[in-house]
């Protein structure tokens, strides 16, 4: 995986290979920053990146500005790999190592943007857990956007502040606001 833009630019990360993860792949993710690009201003956000796998989103809000970052994933080889590669970068990114759900019910962060990356074999059920969670709990900022990826099979268009979604190759992009 590598960074598109911003101060780590073009750098290259390689996760390790045992690591339970599917990172979003660079088009996808391009796609989706330049949706974000439009919107917010990355110096000012405050993110929480959920089943945050290798950290590769986290990392490009942290190459574009970003100061508040938390990753939360339960693998512990995952969080190590964050916290080592955010530490060889200097970047500001906190780890919390749980099962983003317990994490949800018990968490008070609010955040600008909330990116879930969950696994895609997910029931809808499951995928649906986390914007009710998050909406319940109030922990999406007023102008802030939830953003589910998910495979291009799984139709999330019905679930409670749904706004829009992107498609990009196999991979879907589900945008969530506050209504």
């Amino acid at each position: 995986m590598r960074i598109i833009s911003g101060i780590y630019k073009s750098r290259k990360i390689v996760a390790p290979k045992k690591l339970p993860v599917r990172p979003t792949t660079d088009m996808a993710k391009e796609s989706l920053f330049n949706i974000i690009n439009n919107t917010f201003y990355f110096d000012e956000l405050v993110v929480l990146d959920l089943f945050a796998g290798t950290g590769n989103i986290s990392y490009e809000f942290a190459s574009r500005g970003t100061e508040q970052i938390t990753c939360v994933d339960q693998d512990f080889g995952c969080i190590k790999f964050i916290n080592e590669t955010a530490a060889a970068f200097k970047m500001p990114i906190q780890t919390i190592k749980s099962d983003v759900f317990t994490y949800l019910e018990k968490s008070t962060l609010q955040a600008n943007i909330i990116f879930a990356d969950p696994p895609y074999n997910f029931s809808v059920e499951e995928f649906s857990k986390i914007p009710e969670l998050v909406f319940k709990n109030n922990l999406l900022l007023e102008d802030g956007l939830l953003i589910v990826e998910h495979s291009k099979h799984t139709d999330l268009s019905h679930l409670n502040n749904f706004s829009y979604s992107k498609s990009y190759g196999g991979n879907m992009f589900s945008f969530f606001e506050n209504v």
